[in-house]
């Protein structure tokens, strides 16, 4: 501990200056610890999470390194095995004993973001998410001082058992320090970090996001109580997934007009079939655009989103496994006509 440190403590003590004095109190703990003397650390860390007198003073909206998220009140659309993870972290967050810090990892699209809206709902707490674009900075140490100073004010909210704070894409400041094409400041970034989450408040909920887990600083995944992988869609699961969007988004365009099997078929022309963000935005787009007096017109707009063509050429729709009666949905020509031109008598009715 170093003198500047006692002076500190004082002054705040005597300026009854609770932020200040914790996080002085903090960064002798640090000191502590990156000396070796691990139980002292530790102890004093105790002595702040226990004591009455010291009460934080983050309030919402005070700080330029958070946006303050609302809560995701829809369905949200996962897979099986990625919703009983999720059910995992709400328990884990219940029973109280410090088990607060979650990586969810997969590419874009997955539903990370919005799975933590929906997690921030189930738990009652509210979604602070940190900007980066305020924490990453040019000058030289700046960013490393950035992360220090926001970790002071995550562990100084006023209510953290309320509260979630959401890295987004923290790769911004976490890739691997051992990386060669990696900038030795942002190496010192993702120590300044995991310095951060090694005393972040246990009450505090931290949630972390990457597309690129592989890159991963491995000593920050550590720090991690649990990684969730995003990635675990089969076709089964997206199937399901997409025809939940479709009865959603007819229900909201009032359009009654279903089939099932057709939007599956449709749907299996993909390979693979998009992760949930990328279909959520096929299947709405083809309902939107669709004719509000044909109910049957989001199934062509669909099918050309899907496959880039348009469903006009008769053998190739048969090739594609389509019924008489759905090429006549597609093409909007007669049964009839559709089976003449075929000139084949083949396909299933």
């Amino acid at each position: 501990m170093k003198k500047k440190n006692v002076i500190n403590l004082i002054k705040y003590y005597t300026e009854e200056n609770d932020a200040g004095f914790r996080s002085e109190a903090y960064e002798i703990a640090r000191g502590f610890d990156q000396s070796g003397d691990n139980q002292l650390a530790e102890y004093i860390m105790a002595l702040l999470s226990n004591a009455n007198t010291f009460v934080p003073q983050m309030e919402d909206n005070d700080s330029v390194f958070f946006e303050k998220l609302e809560k995701k009140s829809e369905m949200l659309l996962l897979s099986e095995a990625i919703m009983q993870d999720l059910l995992g972290i709400v328990h884990a967050v219940e029973h109280n004993i410090g088990v607060n810090k979650f990586l969810l990892q997969g590419a874009p699209g997955t539903g990370k973001t919005e799975a933590v809206k929906q997690l921030a709902r189930i738990l009652e707490r509210d979604i602070y998410m940190v900007d980066f674009t305020a924490i990453v900075d040019s000058k030289l140490g700046q960013t490393q001082r950035n992360i220090s100073a926001l970790f002071k004010e995550i562990n100084n909210f006023v209510h953290p058992e309320k509260v979630i704070v959401l890295f987004d894409e923290i790769d911004a400041v976490a890739l691997d320090r051992t990386n060669s094409n990696d900038l030795r400041e942002m190496g010192r970034a993702t120590s300044a970090m995991l310095r951060g989450i090694d005393y972040l408040n246990e009450r505090v909920v931290l949630i972390a996001t990457t597309n690129l887990y592989e890159h991963f600083d491995k000593a920050l995944i550590r720090r991690f109580d649990s990684v969730i992988d995003f990635n675990r869609y089969t076709q089964a699961d997206l199937l399901k997934i997409g025809e939940e969007m479709l009865n959603k988004f007819l229900t909201r365009f009032k359009l009654a007009n279903k089939d099932a099997r057709l939007f599956r078929k449709i749907l299996n022309l993909l390979s693979p079939i998009p992760y949930p963000g990328d279909l959520k935005n096929i299947i709405k787009t083809a309902v939107a655009f669709s004719d509000p007096e044909d109910g049957m017109d989001y199934f062509r707009r669909l099918y050309y989103a899907v496959y880039n063509k348009k469903p006009e050429n008769l053998k190739e729709l048969q090739s594609q496994k389509f019924t008489v009666r759905e090429i006549e949905i597609l093409t909007k020509k007669s049964k009839s006509s559709v089976a003449r031109e075929l000139k084949e008598g083949d396909i299933v009715e």
